[in-house]
């Protein structure tokens, strides 16, 4: 189940580069996508920054003997990273014809899957991640 979600995440990332494509090689980019294309990038490099290559998977699942981080945007946030790539994704889609926002609502609904998937093994590896998940959300601090 986690490969096919990956599969699905990047083909929908995908998609939405190809509907964006035009307007990308254009220049003719809305301030609102270089804002969200901006959130997405620093939130990525935050987040890199806290949890470095090598202790974390583009699967589903956790890697065994990984550490459970909580700081930088994982104290508010328990995935960050699926965060940064909806802001990349929306800011594709807001630079698409507007029929790519529902592919974007589909890369939601991967990402959400593997969030989910991912938290299940995430509560057997590490007992803290119960009361972790308590005190955070899961892509938008304080709303989700």
């Amino acid at each position: 189940m986690g490969n096919l979600l990956v599969l699905l995440q990047f083909g929908l990332l995908m998609l939405l580069a190809a509907a964006a494509g035009p307007s990308l090689t254009r220049g003719a980019l809305p301030a609102p996508t270089w804002m969200l294309a901006g959130l997405s990038l620093a939130l990525a490099i935050w987040t890199l920054a806290h949890n470095r290559i090598g202790n974390f998977n583009i699967r589903p699942v956790p890697k065994r003997g990984g550490r459970l981080v909580t700081s930088g945007p994982y104290r508010w946030i328990r995935h960050p990273m699926y965060t940064s790539v909806l802001l990349g994704a929306a800011a594709l889609a807001w630079a698409a014809p507007a029929w790519a926002w529902l592919g974007w609502f589909g890369l939601w609904l991967v990402l959400w899957a593997k969030a989910t998937l991912e938290e299940s093994q995430m509560m057997e590896l590490h007992p803290d991640y119960r009361a972790y998940r308590q005190r955070s959300r899961r892509f938008l601090p304080w709303l989700l």
